[in-house]
């Protein structure tokens, strides 16, 4: 076996006395060391980019007067290192400015569209991780039989199809041909929740559709890769039916890969979004960043992408530390 990564808490003795603890601080230190690097990459590609907003926003015939003006207001005309620490400081407290475009607070307008993210990627995820676990445990079941087959191939064609064009079907045949769906997905304030849900049903189809196949081919994997166990030979032995034995037995012993995989597509769904906003026209993080980006609107942009990469890392280390808790041989290194 190889030996651990050194330890980035050396002084603190908590890897000898409480290793579990110490491996939980150093995925959160990493994080944010992550996001940090993050926040400099999305902060300095955004200045990189050609173009200016002043130009953008003043049309090709402005004078360079005129130019020059805007982005004094704006203060583009600082140093870029110190509008960086100004802005990363400000997004810490939560301030990400006002919008160039609309001058409208960049925080409120996010406050709301993120409510209408989360409640879409939430709603896709209750149905699609409870589905994915269990078309997983039924797939290896009926190992290499008839349902098994069908399973994979419905997932392959589902993970081959991107999700705009998985969307622009659901369009064509619920909204448009049957009449059945609401497009676009138009929400708002003071709408019903069951109105809401009607409203997201063909977008939030289409996030289950892009997530399902992949955590149910994992779930599949994961639980496959602990058939061969002796323990599961006993539980066979013991009369325990096929079924009952992938529940009770081989399914709680692959739950640390099954739990990254779904954190990862949790992730994905909440990141993954602005293409599904873009499509169905939800007032969603997506919708909001991709008209930012039109008319170079960077305060959006640089809040949107450093919200974004916060909730894919927090996710990311959320599914790490749920793997140590329940995997024995990550808690106890040696």
């Amino acid at each position: 076996m190889t030996n651990p990564a050194p330890s980035i808490l050396p002084g603190l003795g908590l890897r000898q006395r409480f290793p579990l603890l110490a491996l939980i601080l150093e995925r959160f230190v990493l994080s944010l060391v992550l996001l940090f690097a993050v926040s400099i990459l999305i902060f300095g590609g955004l200045e990189a980019l050609p173009g200016d907003f002043a130009t953008t926003y003043l049309g090709q015939s402005a004078t360079p007067q005129a130019v020059a003006n805007i982005r004094q207001d704006l203060g583009l005309n600082r140093p870029v290192t110190t509008r960086y620490v100004e802005w990363l400081g400000n997004a810490v407290q939560g301030d990400f400015g006002t919008s160039w475009a609309s001058k409208n607070s960049v925080s409120e307008q996010i406050g709301k569209r993120l409510g209408n993210s989360l409640f879409l990627a939430g709603f896709a995820a209750v149905i699609s991780v409870p589905l994915a676990v269990g078309l997983g445990m039924l797939s290896v079941h009926f190992r290499n039989r008839l349902p098994d087959k069908i399973i994979n191939v419905i997932s392959l064609a589902a993970i081959s199809l991107p999700e705009f064009f998985i969307g622009y079907l659901l369009i064509l045949f619920f909204a448009v041909n049957l009449g059945m769906a609401t497009f676009p997905a138009t929400v708002y304030d003071s709408m019903g929740f069951g109105e809401r849900l009607k409203a997201i049903a063909l977008p939030t189809a289409t996030l289950v559709l892009v997530v399902l196949a992949h955590m149910m081919r994992m779930t599949r994997a994961a639980i496959l890769s602990v058939m061969s166990s002796a323990y599961m030979e006993t539980a066979e032995l013991k009369g325990l039916s096929a079924f009952r034995a992938i529940v009770k037995h081989a399914a709680p012993n692959a739950l640390a890969p099954i739990i990254n995989v779904i954190a990862l597509n949790l992730a994905y769904l909440v990141v993954g979004v602005v293409v599904v906003e873009v499509v169905f026209v939800y007032p969603g993080m997506g919708q909001y960043m991709v008209d930012a980006v039109t008319v170079r609107d960077m305060p959006v942009v640089q809040a949107c992408g450093l919200i974004f990469a916060a909730v894919y890392i927090f996710l990311n280390m959320t599914a790490d530390i749920l793997a140590i808790i329940a995997n024995p041989r990550l808690r106890h290194p040696r």
